[in-house]
């Protein structure tokens, strides 16, 4: 089981003089950033400091993984009633980022998968890199989130999409996200995409 977290970057523009954005950062030792339970409990704790602010707020992984969902080795150990449990934990961060009370970004590069794409779909934006991968391949291991991603996916791409992606495990690309209305846009940096856009929107509303 890989040791997994998150930290904190504040993204400045170049001779900015603005305040930064938040870019809260999925890590882990092997670069897959999965969602841990104790991750997912540290995660909301910080959601709910961040929320004080009200200021946006960007989710991040690294150039492969975005995030490849949720600690598998923690999964098979659980029983029924600590498996209730760990889906409340996820059911919370998902609704704190929901319900978050500044737009946030979920900037993707690389591999969204399973809880990470949860995540993702709990974020009010998502910018994708033209090299991400979406998907929910829990069917194929006999599982299926409890994280609200089949509330929240067919909302955006439909029933009939959101089935594929969830009973059949389909994989899809950035170019397709984008057509389908998973994702907002793509870009080469989604980060610097997402920051522009929190910028644009902030700027727009200084000007009604």
């Amino acid at each position: 089981m890989s040791e997994s977290g998150f930290r904190i970057d504040e993204f400045r523009e170049p001779k900015a003089n603005s305040q930064g954005v938040p870019v809260l950062r999925l890590c882990s030792d092997d670069g897959t950033n999965r969602l841990s339970r104790e991750g997912v409990l540290s995660l909301t704790d910080v959601i709910a400091e961040l929320a004080i602010e009200k200021r946006p707020l960007v989710f991040a992984g690294n150039d492969r993984f975005f995030s490849a969902g949720a600690e598998l080795e923690e999964i098979s150990g659980l029983d029924g009633p600590s498996a209730y449990e760990f889906s409340k934990m996820g059911q919370g961060l998902m609704g704190a980022i929901d319900s978050f009370p500044a737009p946030v970004y979920a900037a993707i590069a690389g591999y969204c998968m399973g809880g990470g794409l949860d995540l993702a779909l709990a974020c009010h934006h998502r910018i994708a890199s033209p090299h991400a991968v979406f998907g929910h391949r829990g069917a194929a291991l006999g599982l299926i989130t409890g994280w609200g991603g089949t509330q929240r996916l067919p909302r955006l791409v439909g029933k009939g999409r959101a089935l594929e992606m969830f009973v059949a495990a389909e994989k899809i690309d950035a170019r397709l996200a984008l057509k389908i209305g998973l994702v907002d846009a793509i870009a080469d940096n989604p980060v610097a995409e997402a920051v522009r856009r929190i910028r644009q929107s902030h700027a727009e509303s200084l000007d009604r």
